[in-house]
Parts: C-alpha cells; structure tokens; sequence
C-alpha cells in the first residue's frame, strides 16, 4: 500500500492564480466528490458520521501491514480519533486540496480501502495519490483497480496533468501496482518519508508518476 508520499502534504497550498479554461473546478462543499464505479468496485466519499466508515478508517490504519508501510503524523487508535481524521480529510477536500474515497464492493457495498488524490495543486495541475486496502481485500487486486479509476477520474474530470504516487523502499507490492496502472519509476527520493513507529527517523521512497499524456495502461 502507499498512502503517504510525504506526511505534511496536506498542508501544501495551491497558488493562489487564476485557473485556465481546461483546468477543472476543485471540489467544494457545494460540489462534492463524485462517486466512481467500474471494474467491480464503487468509490464513495467517506463519512465521517457513519459509525461503520470510521470503523473501516480505524480497522485501516490500525492494520499492521498499513503500519510497516506508513507512519501518520497523528496516531490513529481510538474510534474518535478515527472519525476526527476523517472530519479533517473532511475539512482538505473542502478546501480543494484533496479527494478521499472509500473504495466499496459494487455488489455489496462493504469497504475494501481508501483512495486519495492529495496534495492538490490546480495550478501545476498535479497530485500525489495514496491508497490502503483491508486485509480481506488483498490478493484481489483491489489497489489496481482502484488506481485505474482514480487516476483516469483525474486527468479527465479533476484536470490534474501529473499523478504522482511515492512508496516506501522495499514495498514490492506497490511498485507492482503502481508499473500495473502506468505509473513510471522516475527514482529513490532519500529520507523523504518516516520510518515504521518513528517520528525522528526517515527513510527512502520510489517515487512513480503518470502524465495525462501517457498511453493508459493495458487491461490485465
């Protein structure tokens, strides 16, 4: 999974200039994000006053294979401290800096995961996105499928130009996924992100990226 390319990308802010005609209107409290189905999946917004989306929030961040993988600035431990990062997320995507999914079967609904475009620059017309899914969902290739309509979502509705999408060193399974759905190897960015349980230590991420521009990736 790869869910944080650097912690404190959410406090990145998008400049402050005029947005030109092909670039599309980030999400307000008025627009809100929109729902994604194909490839037997449906993301949804989360909600945050939905008992059992923070207790799929909480299930996620408290996964011990999301926990080798990513170190959140602020633990998550506790069912309120689960729906107060979701309010906050909440609070990002008001602001236009993010979209968070709920990934969710499209037959039944259950939540598989989550799928965000974060750090939204309108401007530059680029962002990072981040992604964990449940253990019950591994194996299924949920991630991939998620990815594929996340991004294509992106380039065409959101008006982004480049995605990028950043991993911890080591983490296999993401780079899987990431080469899967066309996201390129562009290299090792050091110390760009927290070591496992730490918060005065670093290590190193491949960083992968994907342009408007490129050919979409062939169906597996």
């Amino acid at each position: 999974m790869a869910d944080v390319h650097k912690q404190n990308a959410h406090e990145h802010e998008s400049h402050n200039r005029p947005r030109s005609r092909t670039q599309a209107t980030h999400p307000t409290p008025s627009t809100p994000a929109p729902e994604l189905q194909g490839e037997g999946l449906r993301l949804r917004p989360w909600d945050a006053e939905s008992d059992s989306d923070v207790q799929a929030w909480l299930r996620g961040y408290s996964d011990p294979e999301f926990q080798r993988w990513n170190t959140p600035v602020k633990p998550v431990d506790t069912m309120e401290d689960a729906r107060e990062s979701l309010r906050l997320r909440a609070e990002w995507e008001a602001e236009g800096k993010c979209v968070s999914f709920c990934v969710t079967d499209a037959a039944t609904g259950s939540p598989l995961g989550h799928m965000g475009v974060n750090a939204i620059d309108h401007f530059m017309r680029n962002a990072r996105v981040g992604y964990w899914v449940l253990p019950e969902a591994r194996g299924r290739r949920t991630a991939t499928r998620a990815l594929r309509l996340t991004a294509r979502w992106a380039f065409t509705d959101l008006g982004m130009h480049r995605l990028e999408l950043g991993h911890a060193l080591g983490h296999d399974a993401s780079c899987r996924i990431a080469e899967r759905c066309g996201f390129l190897y562009e290299g090792t960015l050091r110390g760009a992100l927290f070591e496992e349980g730490r918060h005065d230590a670093f290590r190193d991420i491949h960083l992968h990226a994907r342009l408007a521009t490129d050919r979409e990736p062939d169906e597996e």
